[in-house]
């Protein structure tokens, strides 16, 4: 697998966890909020829309929903929330980012910086590692459907690459294609397991040993934080030692 896909399997599994510990629903109804700010129409805001359909998947109720949009657009009072990306560094070097949406700015980044400090890493300047990183679009398919009709499908609609994963197919696409490639899937009939704009590591650095537990101990913990939306990390770690620490 490649270290990209190695970070999508492990947050299949924290998303579960989140899920199930009901930590998904805040950090959806954040996106949501933030989102409607550009427009309270899923049809005319993709963001909003993309933010819809992750809270749809995981049967966050309509009402839920409706309220998070309402507090984005100013309909309704609510936190006043600030996205914050901020960039640093884990054992071994490895380059993180870690997307914010916080109500309190200098409480978050403190937090941040104690973590990165407490698991072998630390935080960096903006611009130092985010350069590492390419906005893509990311969409998962099971592996149910046949390879070559499924890449002629994607790069007709103008998706970038497909890889071929154990257990399931991840097309690339620019952001900009994102949608045209999602309907034309849609539109197919094909499942998608999951999709959303992501940031994808350039190239991975391979790490072992005693610097592999520290990148996933502290890959956990950024996770684990109340303010953290997504955690993107420029890893390669086998797959064995990924599964002693699960």
């Amino acid at each position: 697998m490649s270290g990209h896909s190695k970070w999508a399997t492990i947050k299949r599994a924290k998303g579960a966890k989140d899920a199930a510990r009901g930590k998904l629903f805040g950090r959806i109804i954040k996106e949501i909020s933030i989102a409607a700010r550009d427009g309270g129409d899923p049809d005319t805001n993709a963001r909003l829309r993309m933010a819809v359909e992750k809270g749809k998947a995981a049967n966050m109720p309509a009402d839920n929903i409706k309220r998070a949009i309402q507090r984005g657009t100013g309909e309704m009072e609510g936190v006043n929330y600030e996205e914050n990306t901020y960039e640093g560094y884990g054992p071994g070097g490895v380059a993180f980012l870690v997307e914010t949406i916080t109500d309190n700015k200098n409480r978050t980044v403190a937090e941040l910086r104690h973590l990165f400090s407490k698991y072998g890493g630390s935080l960096a300047e903006s611009g130092s590692v985010a350069w590492k990183f390419d906005r893509k679009g990311i969409l998962t398919i099971p592996r149910a459907y046949g390879e070559d009709d499924l890449m002629m499908i994607a790069l007709e609609a103008g998706a970038e690459d497909m890889a071929t994963e154990e257990e399931y197919f991840e097309i690339a696409t620019d952001p900009t294609t994102f949608d045209a490639v999602k309907s034309a899937l849609e539109e197919k009939e094909i499942e998608i397991q999951e999709s959303g704009i992501q940031m994808v590591p350039q190239n991975t650095m391979k790490v072992e040993g005693k610097d592999a537990e520290g990148v996933l101990r502290l890959l956990e913990m950024l996770e684990d934080h109340d303010d953290t939306q997504n955690v993107y990390a420029d890893f390669d770690i086998d797959a064995d030692v990924m599964a002693s620490m699960e």
